[in-house]
């Protein structure tokens, strides 16, 4: 059986494509019989296995993607090992792709779309990084409003209803990114019941070591709980941009602040 001859046109083709060397594009070509997608898939195959086996090296860096459509909307994480790598076109494109089709799951948190597998794969062959998908939720219902932060490392989607600014709703995306101490819940209720628990805990214990007798110590403790509350709580916070202004007051009586996720890279195990 002759071999079959592979063009220098046709192998820079193919690396162009998957970011491979020169060497590994032509042996796949001459190994597909010079087929350009028959080499790709070949590559895939042959370096996927080789990726699977560096999933154990850190994924330290990556993108928040967002994507909404209509009253869907989804929030994802793409982990990768350097910054260069989560800073490409491609990876960016990827990630906004993985948000795309994570849109349109059912809403909670969603496993890694199957249609974005072979995306993802083809990321890790070009870059040679272990790529990997930390996690994903979908949202339904509403109108909706996101901000990734100019790094892609924090991203947020606020979930809303009524009537309100798209821009004011992007100023508040862009509030939560930025505020300090970084808001817990929408509403007072929303704040984790054991944040509030360790506290209140907190702040009794050093009313008693001041000397305070138990029930007044309690006393100081709830009164100074609702301070705590208001930090906490997004519609209680004052607005980054204008400091005498609530988040409250920005969305007004015909609208509704429902929910929002605010997503660091790597703030969870990938």
């Amino acid at each position: 059986m002759s071999q079959v001859e592979v063009s220098a046109k046709d192998v820079m083709k193919l690396r162009q494509k998957t970011g491979l060397s020169m060497m590994e594009c032509k042996k796949a070509l001459a190994e597909a019989g010079g087929d350009q997608q028959a080499a790709e898939d070949l590559l895939r195959k042959k370096l996927k296995g080789k990726m699977e086996t560096r999933t154990d090296r850190a994924a330290g860096e990556g993108r928040i993607g967002v994507a909404i459509a209509g009253d869907k909307a989804a929030i994802v994480e793409i982990r990768a090992e350097t910054d260069f790598t989560a800073k490409n076109e491609k990876f960016v494109s990827m990630t906004n792709d993985v948000a795309s089709a994570a849109k349109d799951a059912p809403a909670g948190d969603v496993p890694l779309p199957a249609s974005m597998s072979a995306a993802i794969d083809e990321i890790r062959i070009t870059t040679g990084e272990n790529i990997s998908y930390a996690r994903g939720k979908a949202l339904q219902g509403g109108i909706f409003a996101s901000y990734v932060h100019h790094d892609g490392k924090t991203g947020v989607l606020l979930q809303a209803e009524g009537t309100i600014d798209p821009a004011v709703l992007k100023d508040i995306c862009m509030h939560i990114v930025a505020a300090v101490p970084v808001p817990q819940g929408v509403n007072i209720e929303d704040i984790p019941a054991d944040l509030v628990e360790k506290e209140r805990k907190f702040r009794l214990e050093q009313a008693l070591e001041s000397g305070k007798p138990q029930e007044i110590a309690e006393k100081m403790v709830e009164g100074g709980m609702r301070k705590f509350y208001e930090t906490l709580a997004l519609v209680e916070q004052p607005f980054v941009k204008d400091p005498g202004v609530k988040i409250s007051d920005l969305v007004g009586s015909k609208g509704k602040l429902v929910h929002f996720e605010r997503w660091v890279v790597g703030e969870t195990s990938a």
